[in-house]
């Protein structure tokens, strides 16, 4: 289901390490590192445009948030009537809620076809010339057996530190659980801290008394413990930390360049629709009784004089 996936992450990794290759060595572990860095920069250079749309949404909702609360307040008892009203606000001040969570749904299935790629460089119950003599996706044999020789600082980069001893034994040669350490553990520290600034500064953004500004009140405590318990007890290889510390990076450096240069979007509220009030009946005027003037002459019989006190004369006939 999900092969067009795995295809597309390992042909994206493939090219970029047939470039750092030819500088730095088919086997170069920094190599192999820095394809997984090029491919999340190669994901996040095709999501900038969702993601200042993503931006502009969210200072709209910034904008009308205060008759967003009217709303709820004016419609508490009428729920369809809410959502319709809530929805028509939205849609005129170009807030897409959907558009918001583009750069996340596109995301996942990055990061799970990359965590699948990586795990089967290194098939569980395979010998190391076994697991070298089959291809993975896009990568040839050559460049399976490639990868399973590359070191970052000793360490396999589809290692991790929970894989048993027997696997790690099955990247051609002994490695030690310590060697797997000294390259993990800071690679989660230091995700888990850009992975807490992206996370705080995101939240900032939320309008205050929103109900998503609530659930995002705790993310930036909650988020890092993905990298942190993912890195302890799950198999996350070392290229997966990569790739979580790459992606947060980018996420914190793209909000401060973003936020900062992109202009506010002068908003005008847009009028609330309120109930119409039924007006009171008010007694209608007796309509006036018309006047009948006899003919050829005024009502009375009698001529108007002039401001100076001498009456018109009659016209001639």
């Amino acid at each position: 289901m999900l092969d067009p996936v795995y295809y597309a992450v390992s042909a994206v990794m493939w090219c970029w390490h047939q470039l750092f290759g030819l500088l730095l060595g088919p086997s170069s572990g920094v190599a192999w590192a820095l394809s997984v860095v090029f491919l999340v920069l190669t994901l996040r250079a095709l999501l900038i445009r969702p993601f200042i749309a993503q931006v502009r949404s969210a200072r709209a909702m910034r904008v009308i948030a205060p008759q967003l609360t009217e709303l709820r307040k004016l419609y508490a008892d009428d729920r369809p009537r809410l959502m319709k009203e809530t929805k028509a606000l939205q849609s005129a001040h170009g807030v897409n809620l959907m558009g918001g969570c583009l750069p996340a749904l596109l995301q996942l299935p990055v990061f799970l076809g990359l965590l699948h790629v990586l795990r089967y460089f290194n098939r569980p119950g395979l010998t190391f010339e076994q697991n070298a003599a089959l291809p993975n996706y896009v990568f040839g044999p050559d460049q399976v057996r490639s990868f399973l020789e590359a070191r970052l600082f000793g360490a396999p980069l589809s290692a991790y530190l929970s894989m048993p001893q027997q696997l790690l034994d099955s990247f051609g040669g002994h490695v030690e659980r310590f060697d797997v350490a000294v390259v993990a553990l800071p690679l989660m520290l230091v995700a888990a801290v850009a992975t807490h600034f992206s996370a705080r500064h995101s939240a900032q953004q939320q309008p205050p008394d929103s109900p998503t500004a609530s659930a995002m009140r705790f993310t930036p405590w909650i988020f890092p413990l993905g990298a942190l318990v993912g890195g302890l007890f799950f198999p996350f290889p070392i290229a997966i930390l990569i790739y979580w510390l790459t992606n947060n990076a980018w996420t914190l450096v793209q909000q401060r360049i973003v936020f900062s240069r992109l202009p506010a979007i002068p908003l005008a509220p847009a009028p609330l629709v309120t109930a119409v009030p039924t007006p009171a009946l008010v007694p209608a005027d007796p309509p006036a009784t018309p006047t009948v003037t006899p003919a050829g002459g005024g009502g009375t019989g009698k001529r108007k004089r002039h401001a100076s006190g001498h009456r018109p004369s009659r016209r001639r006939r």
